[in-house]
């Protein structure tokens, strides 16, 4: 971990193994702020991937409907967030290659709070229009095997999130 800023490094592990992702304070400064708020106050720990689509991406983050442990609903999970406020759009030039995290949001540029999506392939058509708050550098093949579906039937869950910084 010593090559990477442990401060903007989030580490989710899911049933299959860790994620690491390289977190870009640089380019959306206030979507890294609140990922990390919610990481370090547990709300992301036991959130299901409500929304998996093979070939696109795994979108998950729903901590007010999709956190398997508490409150946890299958027709909802997808549709709520925080309690802390929505974002600005934060666009950049980064694009929306395999492994990137962007943030979900509605048709509102300015509605992302705590759901977000991670890549399966280059989605180039995102470009500009969400935004990119980092990128898969280590664990991409556990990314893959996360289970398909809107909604999958049986969802998987990130087990834990963490700020590597805090990571043990």
């Amino acid at each position: 971990m010593s090559e990477r800023d442990a401060e903007n490094t989030l580490i989710i592990e899911l049933k299959t193994g860790k994620v690491v992702i390289e977190m870009l304070p640089d380019v959306a400064p206030k979507h890294v702020s609140q990922i990390k708020a919610l990481a370090r106050s547990g709300q992301y720990d036991g959130v299901v991937f409500h929304r998996v689509i093979d070939g696109f991406m795994a979108q998950t983050g729903d901590v007010e409907f999709g956190d398997k442990t508490d409150g946890y609903n299958p027709r909802r999970a997808g549709t709520g967030g925080s309690d802390l406020p929505d974002l600005p759009a934060e666009f950049s030039n980064v694009p929306f290659d395999r492994g990137t995290v962007g943030m979900a949001r509605s048709q509102n540029p300015n509605s992302g709070n705590s759901q977000f999506f991670i890549m399966f392939a280059d989605g180039h058509f995102l470009n500009g229009n969400y935004t990119v708050w980092g990128k898969v550098v280590d664990g991409m093949e556990f990314v893959d095997q996360i289970v398909r579906g809107e909604p999958p039937a049986d969802p998987d869950e990130m087990i834990s999130v963490k700020v590597a910084a805090d990571a043990e």
